[in-house]
């Protein structure tokens, strides 16, 4: 187990260069399962989701090589086993993704129960209610779920709330099914676009319709694609937020001002700096912050996984700043870390006068000692402290708070950090960073 030395208190200076999106990178290279052939994924992130996904598909038959810095071939011409070993499916929320490739290619794929953060229970339901309505029949038991289908048809499917995994599920599946598939109340996720571009060049017919609406005709087949992958924007809100915080300047390349509006819009109405460029996004500290307001939404809303992120600049503004998270159940695993750092955090129930409607998680799967609000008075100068990391954007945030604190602070447990971070340490040392990983 290797963990974070951070002695912090130093403005971090200089440029850093983004790296394909996770949410979109380890999707992908399971999309290109439906294809009989090798495609090309460019600029992919070497992360342990990464690697994952790759040990499933090497189990499932298929292969997948690097060549080149940053370029991944995989080819699923050889796919036929349908079972996704649980050692590696019960490590990332991948797992259930694989299940419409696996239909297609040997007509059955039995998953495990899909791991990943420790952000509330996952609704899979709204996955396979679709992929039932297809065709497709399922059997479940403690641990795996089974589907079979000798050959899916398409559907008009309505999503009963926005689910960003479950479109794309339900994109793969529809792709190669007999006649066409309407999908509304979809989400618009800029990674979801990432994968209807790939399968269009592919050969996939699907076009995207107003309000939130996905017609997709099935073809018979697709052929392999070279794809360049789109840039992190999880990556770039967490060096703006280290930039912004420890009152530095960094250049965040590639980054793209399409696919951060809303926290770009936040950052302005609290005085942060920022300048967008052809190069990507400068963001800067530039003074005195004020409080904030944040609801995280769907895209294009303030999004979930931006919120552990923006807490630490709100430990950072002056009055008091709330963030009322939406998406989740519960998502903030990381306030007991950063109150041990001296963030004054509190959490509270919002007032929400249609909660079934509000909230996008299942009120029914909801627990009573969950709050869905917090509010942080500040600032506040954060010290060090001793952390163990709970999930992925929770670690990032300790880290970034810990480059922010006083003192030197131990982070252990940093596995779940580099699920979804390519050298997060490496890349804060280069920016001026004090980290040492032992």
């Amino acid at each position: 187990m290797a963990k974070f030395i951070i002695r912090g208190g130093k403005p971090l200076q200089g440029a850093v260069r983004l790296g394909g999106a996770k949410n979109a990178s380890f999707k992908l290279m399971i999309a290109s399962l439906l294809i009989p052939g090798e495609s090309r994924l460019l600029n992919f992130s070497r992360i342990q989701d990464i690697e994952i996904t790759k040990n499933i598909i090497l189990s499932l038959g298929g292969s997948v090589r690097q060549a080149g810095e940053r370029t991944l071939f995989v080819n699923g011409a050889r796919v036929g086993r349908s079972v996704v070993p649980a050692d590696w499916g019960e490590k990332s929320r991948a797992s259930s993704m694989f299940i419409p490739a696996l239909l297609h290619r040997v007509n059955r794929a039995a998953v495990p129960l899909p791991g990943g953060d420790k952000i509330g229970k996952r609704p899979l339901d709204r996955h396979f209610d679709g992929l039932v309505k297809m065709g497709a029949k399922i059997y479940e038991d403690k641990n795996t779920v089974t589907l079979t289908a000798t050959k899916l048809h398409g559907v008009n499917y309505r999503f009963s709330k926005n689910t960003h995994t479950g479109t794309e599920t339900l994109i793969m599946a529809a792709v190669l099914a007999t006649g066409k598939t309407v999908l509304e109340n979809t989400a618009l996720e800029p990674e979801i676009d990432d994968l209807i571009i790939f399968l269009k060049q592919a050969g996939a017919k699907i076009k995207r319709m107003p309000k939130r609406k996905i017609v997709i005709n099935g073809v018979k087949k697709l052929r392999p694609v070279i794809h360049r992958i789109m840039p992190d924007r999880n990556e770039a809100v967490s060096y703006a937020v280290a930039a912004i915080a420890s009152h530095g300047d960094i250049i965040v390349e590639n980054a793209k001002r399409q696919h951060l509006t809303a926290f770009l819009k936040e950052l302005k109405s609290v005085g942060a700096g920022f300048e967008a460029g052809t190069y990507g996004i400068r963001f800067y500290y530039k003074g005195k912050m004020h409080k904030s307001q944040i609801v995280t939404r769907p895209h294009p809303g303030f999004m979930t996984d931006w919120q552990p992120l923006w807490a630490v600049l709100a430990t950072q503004a002056h009055g008091v700043s709330s963030i009322v998270e939406s998406i989740h159940p519960f998502r903030f695993y990381y306030i007991n870390a950063l109150q041990k750092m001296g963030a004054r955090i509190e959490g509270f129930t919002p007032a929400v006068k249609n909660p079934g409607s509000f909230y996008n998680f299942d009120l029914k799967n909801d627990s009573a000692k969950h709050f869905h609000g917090i509010k942080i008075s500040g600032p506040t100068q954060l010290k060090a402290a001793k952390m163990i990391v709970p999930d992925l954007r929770a670690g990032a945030t300790m880290v970034l708070a810990a480059v922010c604190a006083h003192g030197s602070s131990e982070i252990s447990e940093i596995e779940h950090i580099e699920r979804g971070y390519e050298d997060l340490d490496g890349r804060l040392r280069q920016l001026g960073a004090v980290i040492k990983r032992l």
